[in-house]
């Protein structure tokens, strides 16, 4: 199975063009799966229907949330389609198994007070408080992704017009930003950037680590927790905290979630329509005054 498992990987990698987020899914989800199938005696080209629905029981006995669950399905399902396609076997044995509901919720957001403690915590006193100052007021005023936002390179961003163009897998789109977020990445470009670069100078990378290179997801979610825990925020923050806290506010602010979509780079607008909530002060507001019931 680990033969064709690398040519599966080389497929979603060379042929789909595949995330490198996306694919590391992809191989922890099918690595465990292999595992699986090993502890239990089988090879994987005599799965049956069945055997599938047992790995699913199996996976929620030892708690696997119901997300983590569908996505492995979806894992699994591709293999084994793949399979199909190049005759390595016979059958899809995930076919007609449907997928764990999964409850939509709105992600964990921070209160726009908490939000603005959270931007003070970064002082001007340093390169790394100069940067760090400029990369949380830029994740806030844009709702970049993290990949987005640790990749993100000078030319990327138009100061004179106040915009930024995303690069997403599949297409671009361009992001408005505020005079809060132009003023602390101007003051980070003319006092900081060039400085942490160090001998990486030529680097393009709007936002370097310490040693001048690319930052690694894990190094913003460390930084983000870090201020987080200095500002006394008990609410759980995430990389994408402050991304779902950028549409959160948009939308109680009353921005329509076509606009909110476009600049979050959403294909589907349902995935917005998290953020619509019955308990959205702006909504439960428009409620109010327009229902004639109300």
């Amino acid at each position: 199975m680990e033969e064709e498992l690398n040519l599966f990987f080389g497929f979603l990698e060379n042929d789909k063009k595949v995330s490198n987020n996306t694919l590391q899914s992809y191989e922890r989800d099918l690595k465990q799966y292999e595992r699986y199938l090993s502890e239990q005696g089988k090879e994987y080209k005599e799965e049956t229907n069945e055997g599938i629905k047992e790995y699913i029981t199996y996976m929620q006995e030892i708690g696997k949330k119901s997300s983590t669950i569908s996505r492995g399905l979806a894992s699994i399902r591709s293999f084994y389609q793949y399979g199909v396609k190049n005759k390595d076997v016979e059958n899809d044995p995930t076919e007609g198994i449907s997928s764990p509901k999964i409850e939509k919720r709105v992600p964990s957001v921070l209160t726009s007070s908490e939000v603005a403690l959270l931007l003070d915590q970064p002082k001007n006193v340093d390169l790394k408080g100069t940067r760090d100052k400029a990369m949380l007021e830029f994740a806030y005023a844009t709702g970049m992704r993290v990949t987005e936002l640790i990749t993100l390179k000078m030319d990327d961003v138009n100061l004179a017009q106040e915009y930024v163009v995303c690069h997403d897998r599949k297409k671009e789109r361009i992001v408005p930003f505020g005079s809060d977020a132009k003023k602390a990445l101007v003051r980070y470009i003319t006092d900081g950037r060039e400085y942490l670069l160090g001998d990486n100078e030529d680097s393009v990378i709007m936002f370097p680590n310490c040693q001048g290179g690319a930052m690694s997801r894990q190094g913003f979610w460390k930084l983000i927790k870090m201020y987080g825990k200095k500002a006394g925020i008990e609410t759980e923050l995430t990389p994408h905290t402050l991304r779902h806290s950028f549409a959160s506010h948009l939308v109680e602010n009353g921005a329509d979630l076509k606009s909110v979509q476009e600049m979050l780079g959403h294909s589907d607008i349902s995935t917005t329509q998290i953020y619509m909530t019955s308990g959205n002060k702006r909504v439960r507001e428009v409620y109010a005054k327009a229902h004639p019931k109300a």
